[in-house]
């Protein structure tokens, strides 16, 4: 069983979906700490020929908390209209704003279950049917972190391979993994150019540009290209 971990972010860009694509088995790493000034609550659109940054209102966020005990704000009127107004001309504006529609005015209040409501509606749309897990639902040692904590999950899940971002090079170790005979591989992210309202084409913005301006047929053949090594 092939597995991907990987803390939930606000309407990611491609690669995020190219991980889930690569594995049989996705877990939402919920129960680590916020990461301030991160994806986990903002990212990029295009506004008029340029990057724009959006973020998602939080109430009291901490890099001292979980990321499943911060709660969202009242941003998601708000923050549509600035997706509507961005993309109206966009090709696929129509069959795409309803799906950005539900998940902004969801009645999730707590930032995991939204986050975690909105990837499996886009995972929906780009027709990735993955086994997915939280990992607060999941029976492990909560005082593990880092390494540890991951190859437990792993342990749990009855993984043989375990594919991770390619920052995490830096972080775990072949030598472990092997010992508990798990393939520790890592995805190479395939960003395609694709014509946008833009002179310049202005790649690794979120997931909502993708979808504005490829069909669904296409979106769905994009996160499947990728690389693992």
């Amino acid at each position: 069983m092939k597995l991907a971990i990987m803390q939930p972010y606000f309407f990611p860009y491609i690669g995020y979906f190219q991980l889930i694509s690569a594995a049989d088995t996705f877990v939402v790493y919920d129960d680590v700490n916020f990461i301030k000034g991160g994806w986990i609550n903002r990212n990029f659109i295009l506004s008029n020929g340029d990057k724009l940054r959006i973020t998602l209102q939080l109430l009291g966020a901490s890099p001292n908390q979980l990321i499943n005990q911060i709660h969202v704000g009242n941003s998601g009127h708000k923050l549509f209209k600035t997706i509507q107004q961005s993309y109206s001309r966009a090709n696929y504006y129509d069959d795409v704003i309803p799906l950005i529609e539900k998940i902004l005015y969801s009645e999730e209040t707590n930032l995991a279950a939204f986050l975690n409501f909105s990837l499996r509606q886009i995972c929906d749309y780009l027709g990735l049917d993955r086994k997915w897990y939280l990992s607060s639902d999941l029976n492990k040692d909560n005082a593990l972190r880092g390494q540890q904590k991951v190859l437990a999950i792993c342990e749990e899940l009855g993984a043989k391979q375990y594919i991770n971002v390619p920052g995490g090079r830096a972080l775990y170790d072949h030598g472990s993994f092997a010992e508990q005979e798990i393939q520790l591989s890592f995805l190479e992210p395939v960003i395609q150019s694709y014509e946008q309202n833009s002179h310049v084409f202005i790649p690794n913005l979120s997931i909502i540009d993708v979808m504005m301006f490829n069909s669904q047929k296409q979106c769905q053949q994009m996160v499947r290209e990728y690389g693992i090594v």
